[in-house]
């Protein structure tokens, strides 16, 4: 559809980490002594993402105190994440203060993640007739990959590529988007403490379409909370 509108959904803390650490070796340090480097790394997305995109619509998205439902389905959910750095503690209210400035969406609910608003905002957009695009570069984003629904990924050195299905399927090796959602539950993430599978079971998993026994035998092995 030539006249579809097009959303994008940034999702914040990922980019605020993501800009606070491109300056981690020379810190942006303003005149009061206010570590400045999260907020103009931030900043700078978004305002690469106007110029470059011009999109019709532009929310940004925040996680507030955590995923209640996935800590009590896990008690050790990102147990192992270390605590945020203090300049980006002081760097959200301004990034708050500024979106509200630019009279963009900062939309965030208690209880839930970003992860969590991106993709529920996202299906209903599709559902609407839009074009909806991730700004993210969190690779859990790529089971919500449809036909109308991308993943905006910043690279490194900067510059954008945008996954649709295809770039999913090739990159994973795999036959369908959700299939990353098995995928990427066996292969485990350390941050998060998800359990994982052994890495010789992955590659000849992916093979297999979602939901069949293959995959079904698999999650019926025992597992520890260690990933062993």
């Amino acid at each position: 559809m030539a006249d579809q509108k097009r959303l994008f959904l940034l999702d914040a803390y990922a980019l605020i980490f993501r800009g606070y650490y491109a300056f981690i070796k020379n810190p942006r340090i303003n005149s009061k002594g206010l570590d400045t480097s999260a907020i103009l790394g931030f900043t700078n997305s978004l305002l690469d993402v106007i110029k470059r995109e011009r999109p019709d619509h532009l929310a940004v998205c925040f996680d507030k105190g955590g995923s209640k439902d996935r800590v009590e389905i896990f008690k050790e959910y990102k147990a192992n994440r270390d605590a945020t750095p203090e300049g980006i503690k002081t760097a959200v209210p301004y990034i708050y203060q500024i979106l509200e400035a630019m009279n963009i969406p900062a939309v965030v609910k208690e209880g839930f993640e970003a992860d969590d608003i991106i993709g529920t905002l996202a299906k209903k957009a599709e559902k609407e007739g839009f074009k909806t695009f991730m700004v993210t570069p969190d690779k859990d984003f790529a089971q919500l990959v449809s036909d109308n629904i991308f993943m905006y990924r910043p690279m490194f050195g900067g510059g954008y590529e945008t996954w649709g299905v295809e770039e999913i399927k090739a990159k994973f090796e795999i036959e369908d988007p959700l299939q990353v959602i098995d995928f990427l539950g066996m292969k485990g993430d350390a941050l998060t403490t998800s359990l994982a599978f052994l890495v010789w079971a992955i590659k000849p998993l992916k093979n297999y379409s979602p939901n069949t026994e293959v995959w079904k035998t698999f999650w019926q092995i025992p597992m520890s909370s260690k990933g062993r």
